[in-house]
């Protein structure tokens, strides 16, 4: 099997109105895709149903052999946990924890000794290049910094698939571009998937595959 994520017929519909309309769409082990459409179009959406964060409508989704659509969410808790990293816009770190607590929290459920979420938490603080800040509070890091702890955390736990929603959103161009930058070395190196859902063209040119979502559909 090439496909560690595979789609087929999803819809949701909030309120009788439909946001993800029929799509269909595959994702290849170690591949590095980008979904790319205007606000509003579903590209969200999608995200979080392709991710197990929300439960489609319709359809089916199959994620590294097992098909989460029809998993309870004691289930997708623990699929999520083990097999997905999550990158989002605005970071979502825990302020009154330092940077490297914050990457290692996704650990503590899986009983994780702490002298190996320690290990594995700097490991990632020094790949991000931010050894020197592992100590620092996250009011204390600028936006870009954010981000790095946050991609540090989406990868604490090994996952096969990283969704990234928006990552760049909130920084500007050349910090956005370096994220970027980041991500694919990550990509190539680790030979992780990454799916990112994005409205900044200047990604695509770091994409193995482009998907353009328009009106809940990919075109």
């Amino acid at each position: 099997m090439n496909d560690i994520l595979i789609a087929k017929n999803l819809v949701k519909e909030y309120k009788d109105e439909q946001v993800v309309r029929n799509v269909s769409i595959s994702i290849r082990y170690g591949e590095f895709s980008v979904i790319v459409g205007p606000s509003g179009s579903g590209k969200t959406t999608l995200l979080n149903l392709l991710s197990g964060l929300d439960k489609p409508t319709a359809g089916k989704i199959t994620l590294d052999g097992i098909e989460i659509t029809g998993l309870n969410e004691d289930g997708l808790a623990l699929l999520r946990r083990k097999k997905v990293g999550f990158i989002f816009q605005t970071f979502y770190l825990i302020p009154t924890l330092k940077a490297l607590k914050n990457i290692e929290l996704p650990l503590y459920p899986n009983g994780v000794s702490k002298n190996e979420m320690e290990k594995r938490g700097y490991e990632l603080i020094e790949l991000m290049g931010m050894k020197d800040k592992a100590n620092h509070f996250p009011g204390m890091l600028s936006g870009g910094e954010k981000q790095r702890v946050a991609i540090a955390r989406a990868l604490i736990n090994e996952p096969k698939i990283v969704f990234a929603d928006e990552p760049t959103g909130n920084l500007d161009s050349n910090t956005g571009g370096e994220v970027i930058k980041l991500l694919k070395r990550l990509n190539r190196e680790r030979n992780m998937s990454f799916l990112i859902v994005t409205h900044n063209e200047g990604i695509l040119s770091e994409a193995d595959r482009t998907f353009r979502m328009r009106d809940g559909r990919l075109q």
